[in-house]
């Protein structure tokens, strides 16, 4: 009896560490991806002569980020 309820406890415990783990992952790839990734893929684009690309997303960006 006293193993089952130590079994529920570990995952009671170590459940909410998991979930805690992944939404900091989250955020962490959120950020990551908003600050550091999409500007050096628009540089990367406008660079490499995809101007016509680049551009439209960077409107669709700024249009999102002003909504949200």
């Amino acid at each position: 009896m006293l193993t089952l309820l130590f079994i529920i406890c570990f995952f009671a415990v170590f459940g909410k560490l998991l979930m805690f783990g992944i939404k900091a992952a989250w955020g962490i790839s959120k950020f990551l991806l908003t600050i550091v990734l999409l500007p050096v893929i628009l540089i990367g684009l406008v660079v490499g002569g995809l101007i016509y690309l680049a551009f439209p997303i960077l409107i669709v960006v700024g249009i999102v980020g002003l909504l949200l």
